[in-house]
């Protein structure tokens, strides 16, 4: 797919970021190893939302790292994004691909096990499964889907699994082991005093709990 996982995938969440800071929290991640950084603004005109995918396009390539860009198949392609995320309520998969353009990631939002065996049948590089906990960073969360699910979900599909919401550093080696590919992770790296520290800490761990990075992905 051309894109490098590693096992920690920051969503770089618009909303949980202090303004004017975008930029800087983005630099101090990607520079942390987080591979793809995913970027969401459910808030920014198209222009706006256009402008700062670029200039983070930008930022990544010269981290050596890729941007994804939640929702939009469209900016992706206008600003060499990486690829593109969609959920449920979106453009499907195939939809998404035909817009961004051939060699583009495609991943895709689920959320109950009938959605990942239906992801799984598309041509979607990954499959983000969750909430796997409780979280806060979306007005209305669908039902949690707890850890036994992704035992389940990780038996339907091949594809690189990314497991969501509500993730933290207490809880992901737990992820992990159930077997989650990656660990996509907002607030708990957002919010930190240093988001770069944050995340080193997150890949640190691991390794030690299950002796990978993913970074093959």
């Amino acid at each position: 797919m051309g894109v490098k996982f590693a096992s920690v995938y920051v969503i770089l969440d618009a909303a949980s970021v202090a303004p004017g800071h975008l930029m800087d929290v983005a630099q101090e991640i990607l520079e942390a190893g987080a591979r793809p950084v995913q970027y969401r603004d459910k808030t920014a005109n198209s222009r706006e939302l256009f402008e700062r995918s670029r200039e983070l396009a930008r930022l990544a390539r010269g981290a050596g790292a890729a941007i994804i860009i939640n929702d939009r198949a469209d900016i992706a392609l206008l600003c060499g994004a990486a690829g593109v995320h969609v959920g449920q309520d979106d453009l499907d998969v195939e939809a998404a691909r035909a817009v961004c353009g051939a060699g583009r990631m495609v991943g895709v939002s689920t959320h109950s096990l009938a959605q990942v065996r239906a992801a799984d049948r598309t041509s979607a590089d990954y499959i983000a499964f969750g909430p796997i906990f409780r979280t806060t960073t979306k007005a209305n969360p669908d039902p949690v889907v707890g850890l036994d699910m992704i035992i389940e979900a990780r038996k339907l599909t091949s594809k690189p699994l990314v497991a969501i919401g509500g993730i933290t550093l207490d809880n992901a080696d737990e992820v992990w082991q159930a077997g989650a590919d990656c660990v996509a992770v907002v607030r708990d790296i957002l919010g930190a005093k240093s988001p770069g520290a944050r995340t080193q800490e997150y890949l640190e761990r691991a390794k030690r709990s299950c002796g990978a990075d993913h970074s093959g992905l």
